[in-house]
């Protein structure tokens, strides 16, 4: 299902900043004519796709595996953008190694990562691949995990629902809380936030 866009919130030094389109829209009003030659040349349909491909890949790099849902569908002017929402319970003694996990991959697959949130309570990754998609992974209240892509500016076009189904209950809004215990990712027990482990499978 389809759900209105929201902007995503970086938590830094206690200040909470809205990103999105709205960023986007504003430079492309200052600069229209750099904004026009910057279109992508494919649809925002295909677009929803490479950031289905995105997460898709992702969340299969993350082992033991976790259980997730789709939380949104968003379309702007000419971008769209795919969000997921973890509903595994990441206990804060295993957060460092789950976001260690994903910037690793992250950085395996040519992303570039533009900044890192070392918040304990709030961390964040924010990545951008070679074509220009934005990637990010923001932990949030209760510790949930949601991952988001948004594409550049691209061709207009209708967007489906994305067609990889979640490997859990596909919510409706609200979403719950994380309910989903892992024997791996939910353990209070630490393993090393210097560095990391990949568990196996």
């Amino acid at each position: 299902m389809k759900k209105s866009r929201r902007a995503p919130l970086i938590v830094a030094s206690g200040v909470i900043t809205l990103v999105g389109c709205d960023v986007a829209s504003n430079a492309a009003k200052q600069a229209p004519e750099e904004s026009h030659r910057a279109v992508m040349d494919i649809t925002m349909q295909q677009a929803g796709e490479r950031a289905d491909s995105m997460l898709d890949a992702t969340l299969s790099a993350i082992k033991p595996e976790v259980i997730w849902t789709h939380s949104g569908t968003s379309e702007g002017s000419c971008d769209v953008s795919r969000s997921r929402m973890v509903m595994t319970i990441i206990s804060k003694e295993r957060r460092g190694d789950f976001l260690g996990v994903v910037q690793r991959f992250w950085e395996k697959s040519g992303y570039m990562i533009k900044s890192v949130n070392k918040s304990g309570e709030f961390p964040a990754i924010f990545a951008q691949s070679s074509d220009g998609f934005g990637i990010s992974l923001a932990v949030g209240g209760a510790g949930q995990v949601a991952f988001e892509v948004d594409s550049p500016c691209v061709k207009p076009s209708e967007v489906d629902d994305p067609a990889t189904p979640a490997n859990g209950p596909d919510y409706d809004h609200p979403i719950p809380r994380p309910n989903v215990h892992s024997d791996f990712w939910s353990s209070t027990t630490s393993i090393s936030a210097a560095s990391p482990t990949v568990p196996a499978g």
